[in-house]
């Protein structure tokens, strides 16, 4: 009977993906967000001109942080409209009345939605490339590949709180653990700067449940050319993909037990 399931669930996870992916494309916020992204990438080598230091660094770095930035822009504002739109417009009944459960639903929807941004990724750092032909461009792969686990950690987010709020909270939370996760460190600067006490637990406690997002963030080293240990590499991503599953398992449970009357 195992047997049997197992295709069955990989079709409607499969078949709710695609829809998704179908859907995020034809979104005007996804080709919006791109433009600005590609045009922020281009004007990249005009602006470097005009600034003091290596050319080729200053490209790099701006057309990485466009990258970053605009892919958590797209996870974020397609990602809390997920959910909410299935149940606001009431076909999340009649996808469920289908053979399909609650949990196939989230991770299809987030599976679609990341290939969207995988793809985004992909155009952009071609368009980078491009500006630095000439240039080595495999030493940025790395940076690129983490950004990919920061944006699989977002979406994640992203999904949970659209499970149970509207997007615009969904939207807000989604950035501020986006914020404080590139800023987890202060938790431990703030902790030994305050008495011992509930204020020091409450520190322990946001620095270990927040995604620590400093750990995915390598485009400084890949721009000065500082080698990253492969070790460091492997650490970080089991650590980015570890982290979106159980924040997609949290979604999911959360999902699970959601009233929709």
């Amino acid at each position: 009977m195992s047997a049997g399931r197992s295709p069955r669930t990989l079709r409607a996870i499969q078949g709710i993906a695609l829809n998704t992916f179908r859907e995020a494309i034809r979104d005007r916020i996804l080709y919006l967000l791109l433009v600005f992204a590609l045009v922020l990438i281009g004007v990249s080598r005009a602006l470097s001109q005009l600034t003091v230091g290596s050319e080729e660094k200053i490209v790099k770095d701006l057309g990485l942080s466009a990258i970053s930035i605009f892919g958590v822009l797209t996870a974020v504002f397609l990602g809390v409209s997920l959910v909410f739109k299935e149940v606001d417009k009431r076909t999340i009944f009649t996808l469920l009345a289908n053979p399909v459960r609650r949990w196939h639903f989230i991770v299809g929807k987030y599976l679609g939605l990341l290939v969207v941004l995988t793809m985004n990724v992909v155009l952009m750092t071609a368009v980078l490339a491009a500006i630095l032909v000439g240039e080595s461009v495999v030493a940025m792969l790395p940076a690129v590949a983490l950004i990919l686990v920061e944006l699989a950690l977002i979406t994640a987010w992203a999904i949970l709180f659209s499970c149970f709020t509207n997007p615009i909270l969904a939207a807000v939370g989604t950035i501020a653990v986006y914020v404080v996760g590139h800023m987890s460190w202060s938790f431990e600067l703030l902790k030994n700067r305050i008495p011992s006490g509930w204020t020091s637990v409450v520190c322990d406690v946001l620095y270990w449940v927040l995604p620590n997002l400093s750990l995915l963030d390598i485009k400084a080293e890949v721009v000065h050319g500082v080698a990253v240990p492969a070790s460091t590499m492997g650490l970080a991503v089991l650590y980015g993909l570890t982290y979106s599953c159980v924040v997609l398992i949290v979604a999911c449970a959360v999902f699970e037990r959601r009233d929709f009357n």
